[in-house]
């Protein structure tokens, strides 16, 4: 029979895996390797979406330049696909960078029919990362013998770029570091262990939908064993089974939601603590918007792409957890010339306790603080 969880508990078990109940993780490299992986966003209204969701996790010790150390130096971190990854589960993502493009999706047509027209184009950008890399996109010449075409508005002038995304897609090159916004490239075999023993595909399965589980908490099973390209990983049902009968994964039944759940079997075992904070809007508890809805009663959309007229609550929007509910979004810009975060709307959820206005103005002053803000101004 599964699990019969109440709502409240379902929360509680999404919190938990994402890390965002007390006590607060110690360490960066700990937070991602529990997390699997912090997507990245470059949008500065308030700061980069990778350093938003560290800080919603470490809080006031968190340190961007930490980070950058932990990637460029210490290599235990690395980027790939907008997204930060530990160098401990390269394994698993590693094969899905050795099948990349596979797939009949229309994307990966027109990837591998770019491939075959620019093998010399191919051959020449990994002869002079080979000898003098690591390089910046600028510094390799286009010698593409036929130009990269979707039909796209940004296909112009692209060919060098692309080239170089497609072989990062592939676990050929990778990011190494930045020359202010610019991207610096070697060969990957030079900075990661790419020829350690590979995974049989049922584990690289199993490894992955444990890490995506744990960091959920709670999940609906057609939700877990996708890789960062979006497609299932093979022997993926098989390894779900598996993770179910060795205990991992618990089934489960929530009440008032239909359908079947299942939660890490670590996540029930952790104690719930409440905290309040702000989150980025990319972040993971809030990333799945069907999810969201069912679990917390919150409907949250990006807004940044909708024309200002049209916005219900901002440019920016910051979801405020309080406990085990989403209490509030907030909208928040700071001006860096100024040193001022200016918030242009607070908007407190229809069923919010009464304490949850504090709770928010609490949790500006700390984003305020790690931010070195000189000073508040709410609406």
């Amino acid at each position: 029979m599964p699990l019969v969880l109440d709502a409240r508990r379902a929360r509680r078990l999404a919190v938990v895996g994402q890390l965002l109940s007390a006590p607060r993780p110690t360490s960066i490299l700990e937070t991602v390797r529990w997390l699997g992986a912090v997507q990245m966003d470059p949008t500065r209204a308030v700061e980069r979406t990778e350093h938003l969701v560290l800080w919603s996790r470490l809080g006031q010790r968190y340190r961007p330049l930490e980070l950058e150390r932990l990637l460029w130096e210490e290599r235990s971190l690395f980027e790939y696909r907008a997204f930060i990854l530990p160098v401990s589960d390269l394994p698993v993502h590693r094969e899905a960078m050795r099948r990349y493009p596979s797939t009949g999706a229309a994307r990966h047509v027109v990837v591998r029919r770019y491939l075959a027209e620019n093998a010399a184009f191919r051959r020449y950008v990994l002869g002079r990362l080979r000898r003098e890399g690591p390089l910046r996109t600028r510094d390799l010449e286009d010698r593409s013998a036929v130009g990269w075409r979707t039909g796209g508005w940004n296909d112009a002038d692209r060919n060098t770029s692309v080239m170089l995304e497609i072989l990062w897609a592939k676990g050929v090159v990778m990011i190494v570091g930045r020359n202010g916004q610019e991207r610096v490239w070697d060969l990957a075999e030079r900075r990661l262990p790419m020829n350690e023993p590979r995974l049989r595909p049922r584990e690289e399965a199993r490894r992955l939908l444990e890490t995506q589980l744990r960091a959920l908490g709670i999940a609906r099973p057609g939700a877990l064993g996708r890789t960062l390209e979006g497609v299932h990983a093979p022997d993926r049902d098989r390894a779900l089974s598996d993770l179910i009968r060795d205990g991992v994964a618990v089934p489960c039944r929530v009440e008032g939601l239909r359908g079947e759940w299942l939660a890490h079997a670590q996540a029930l075992d952790r104690p719930f603590r409440r905290r309040t904070v702000l989150l980025s809007p990319f972040d993971l508890l809030v990333h799945d918007r069907r999810r969201t809805e069912e679990l917390f009663g919150f409907r949250f959309r990006l807004e940044m792409y909708v024309p200002p007229a049209r916005r219900a609550h901002g440019y920016f929007v910051m979801p405020v957890l309080d406990g085990d509910r989403l209490v509030a979004r907030v909208d928040p810009r700071f001006d860096r010339s100024t040193g001022v975060l200016r918030v242009n709307a607070v908007h407190l959820e229809p069923d919010a306790p009464t304490s949850a206005r504090s709770g928010v103005v609490r949790a500006i002053t700390e984003l305020a603080g790690w931010l070195g803000a000189r000073d508040v101004r709410l609406p």
